[in-house]
């Protein structure tokens, strides 16, 4: 299983939001947790449907959402 297949979106599942194996685990929960402090060991003992390979795929996908360029517009007085 390729790391980004872990990831599934349904349309009647946490209002399509991406979420892991099916599961009703969204991959910003994870992402979540893991920016408030928590361990990829204390995600796991609380999760217990959980693997290892689910977390990097959750942080995979969301450093392929952010891959692309930002364009800003440039500033009044840059003239």
């Amino acid at each position: 299983m390729e790391l980004l297949d872990r990831i599934t979106i349904e349309s009647g599942k946490c209002g399509g939001r991406p979420c892991i194996r099916g599961f009703r685990i969204r991959v910003t929960d994870l992402l979540e947790l893991l920016a408030a402090g928590a361990t990829k060991e204390e995600i796991l003992a609380d999760y217990e449907f959980l693997e290892e390979e689910d977390i990097a795929a959750a942080i995979l996908y969301a450093a392929r959402l952010t891959d692309h360029p930002v364009i800003l517009p440039e500033p009044a007085d840059a003239a």
